[in-house]
This record gives C-alpha cells, structure tokens and sequence, in this order.
C-alpha cells in the first residue's frame, strides 16, 4: 500500500478489525519509510446486476419490482408474508448464483412463476395474466387447465 505522506509503497499493517457492521475491514497501516501511521478500508466489490428488459432496454436489477409483482399475485390470498419473502429470496438467490452480469427480465419472470405455481394457483394465474399478457379469455382459460391437469 502506498503511504499517502512520502509515497513509497513499503507500508505494514499494524492492526486490523471489522468495519461497518462487517461488510469492510478497517487497516492501521505504518510506512516502513517516514514511520507515519495511517488507516485503509477493505470491502468486498459487488458487481451491478443489470436487467434486460423485453424492449431490450436495460436497468439496474431492482429487488422491490419482484416483491411488489409477488405481493399484488398474492393479494387476499392464503399466502402469508415470510413465505412470499421466501418466495423473492428463492428467486434472488437463484439470480446472483448464476453469476451474470446481465439477466433478461423474462427469465426472472419465468422463476417467479416456477415458484408461484408451487405456492398458489390463483396467484400464478394472475402473475401470469399480467407477465404474459393474456389478450382475452382462451388464453386465460388454457392456463388454468394446465394447472388443472397437473393437479
């Protein structure tokens, strides 16, 4: 580490501890040339997840569009808090494991689904309705008895 006061790059660290409710490590470092003492931050570097979205437009990846999609499928339905938040975290989880840079918005529509229908039908159907915009009804009714016949 370069010493901010001579410049030289011979420096040792002389203690070390949590910052930040540890997401960073705060450093007390001595240059071995002028004897001054001074103090660097580590944090871990977070790359920006970014969505493709169906006009292949793009925008940072924003966790309360998928909690807010969630909720309103959700809505006065037998589905209780902690399991749609398990619900988004599942789906988060499966989106930073796949390690990319860019995810197209359909895929993380599909993998709202996949975890909708294992929840709640009708909260499917309605996700669905809105993430595939049903024209009219045949196709709204197709859905429904693909549900229907796994069941």
């Amino acid at each position: 580490m370069k010493c901010p006061f001579c410049g030289k790059d011979n420096s040792r660290v002389i203690d070390s501890r949590p910052a930040d409710d540890n997401t960073s490590i705060r450093r007390r470092r001595q240059c071995d040339k002028c004897h001054k003492r001074f103090t660097t931050y580590e944090k871990v570097e977070s790359i920006p997840l970014v969505i493709i979205k169906k006009d292949l437009t793009r925008e940072p990846y924003d966790r309360t569009k998928i909690e807010s999609g969630v909720f309103r499928s959700c809505h006065k339905r037998p589905v209780s808090v902690a399991d749609m938040n398990s619900l988004v975290d599942r789906v988060e989880s499966n989106i930073f494991n796949m390690e990319d840079k860019e995810i197209s918005s359909s895929y993380i529509g599909e993998l709202v689904m996949n975890e909708l229908e294992e929840l709640d039908a009708v909260a499917y159907v309605r996700f669905a309705s809105i993430y595939r915009e049903f024209k009219d009804i045949s196709t709204f009714m197709d859905e429904i008895k693909k549900i229907l016949d796994k069941e």
